[in-house]
């Protein structure tokens, strides 16, 4: 039985909300990763995903280089606790209709974010998502 510690990717890349849409691609593209922790100060505001940015900025057809990512963030962020079962992350997003998860620890401080290419790579490799997610250059 995997536990979301397990699966989830440790490196968490964290950019401030006044950061230019243009940059946060960047850095997403330069760390080959498809999400950055969005902050406003020391408080963490949301998720920016490279599905945030095609649809709520490039199909809007926003300035990347005047458009804040807090403008486009999504808000309402989805946590589990690292010691939870992989099943019950993608019970989580199933439920919930997402494709990503911050991951706490016990005292509820951020250790990392879980995909569902992590959990179909480990849960079913053999599946096409898992085909998919391996063959894609980001999580």
């Amino acid at each position: 039985m995997y536990r979301v510690s397990d699966v989830m990717t440790k490196q968490v890349v964290y950019l401030p909300a006044e950061t230019p849409l243009d940059e946060a691609a960047r850095v997403m593209k330069d760390s080959d990763i498809g999400d950055v922790v969005v902050t406003e100060g020391a408080t963490l505001a949301g998720l920016l995903t490279d599905r945030d940015i095609v649809v709520r900025a490039v199909a809007e057809r926003a300035d990347p280089a005047n458009t804040t990512i807090g403008s486009i963030i999504t808000r309402e962020v989805v946590m589990i606790e690292q010691h939870s079962t992989a099943s019950e992350a993608a019970a989580l997003m199933r439920e919930r209709h997402i494709r990503r998860v911050l991951v706490c620890d016990n005292e509820r401080k951020l250790v990392g974010i879980v995909s569902l290419g992590d959990l179909a790579m480990q849960l079913d490799p053999n599946s096409a998502l898992a085909d998919i997610s391996e063959a894609a250059p980001n999580r």
